[in-house]
């Protein structure tokens, strides 16, 4: 078998701050004095992931700890054969904790620059939003991508119980300023929370979106309209929202012709890696290297990467096929 690290890779769902690597946490933890909970791996439901990933935010405050887990985070990417990548940072939330609305856009921003130079990796931010809270700091968010061309994009996350709609306007918004728009939908909640993505929030990309294949209809529109899905198994099961690997819906939405990707979302969190979730679907599914190939490739055209470093992309994975 091929070896999955040399398999070129597009990442496309992943959080800053759930990439820490746990000698970086603990020290930044010492630092500041926050106190965290032993890793487990695996949370009882959402709002108990929600609380770690607090803990774990609260650990970032100067704009060194920002810069220094950016570059880390290239350098790891990089290790697991990512070429591109779109990492997701919720800058605005930690602007208005820290008092300082640009600072840790900024401070990222720096690390990503450095990281990419260092390491041969190029990489694109996303700024998210919380559904839970106010729509001003939404709009905030999206003043910060406007003021970088390093943030191509914008899109609510969180809970899934709570709506997007009132997120619309800013939606609109960012399509009018040629922003792309990822939303997080169909992970906790069904068919209604893709369809709220893809019309108030004019969802370019799904993040997770795997309880699609409870509406038919809605999946022959997701297929024929070409919005690709962001999927995240061993984050799926570590919330409990699959119950196993050996259950995860992925080989049926590739076999229902959807557009599916392969990522980790919160992969220092759960002790996964991009490679590690090849391996898995390997080894659960019994995926052989074309398919494994396929879904790479999958994640390349999904991608918001120029069409230089797409056809870059798509030629190392076909040479790590006929390899």
């Amino acid at each position: 078998m091929r070896d999955l690290t040399l398999l070129p890779k597009a990442h496309l769902h992943v959080h800053l701050e759930s990439t820490l690597r746990p000698g970086t946490l603990a020290e930044l933890a010492a630092a500041h004095g926050v106190t965290l909970p032993a890793p487990g791996g695996r949370f009882d439901g959402f709002r108990a992931f929600a609380d770690h990933g607090a803990l774990v935010r609260s650990c970032l405050r100067e704009p060194e700890d920002f810069t220094r887990v950016a570059e880390e985070f290239c350098a790891d990417e990089a290790a697991q054969g990512v070429g591109s990548v779109e990492v997701t940072f919720t800058a605005a939330s930690h602007g208005e904790r820290l008092g300082d609305p640009r600072m840790p856009l900024e401070a990222v921003l720096a690390g990503l620059k450095a990281g990419q130079a260092a390491h041969g990796i190029e990489v694109r931010v996303l700024l998210d939003h919380s559904r839970r809270r106010p729509v001003g700091r939404f709009r905030a968010s999206l003043a910060l991508a406007q003021s970088s061309a390093d943030v191509v994009g914008v899109g609510v996350a969180g809970e899934e119980s709570y709506p997007l709609a009132p997120f619309a306007a800013v939606c609109d918004e960012a399509r009018d300023a040629g922003l792309h728009l990822v939303h997080h939908a169909g992970e906790a909640c069904g068919a209604a929370s893709i369809r709220e993505a893809l019309t108030a929030g004019h969802a370019e990309r799904l993040g997770h979106g795997i309880r699609i294949l409870e509406d038919p209809e809605l999946v022959a529109a997701v297929r024929d309209g070409g919005v690709p899905l962001e999927v995240c198994p061993s984050s799926n099961v570590a919330l409990g929202l699959v119950r196993s690997w050996a259950e995860h819906p992925l080989p049926a939405l590739v076999e229902a012709g959807l557009a599916v990707t392969l990522n980790t979302d919160v992969p220092a969190v759960i002790g996964a890696t991009l490679t590690g979730e090849y391996a898995r679907v390997r080894e659960v599914f019994g995926a052989t290297d074309a398919e494994l190939a396929r879904l790479a490739m999958a994640g390349v055209d999904a991608s918001f990467a120029p069409a230089s470093t797409k056809e870059r992309l798509r030629a190392g994975i076909a040479a790590w096929l006929a390899s």
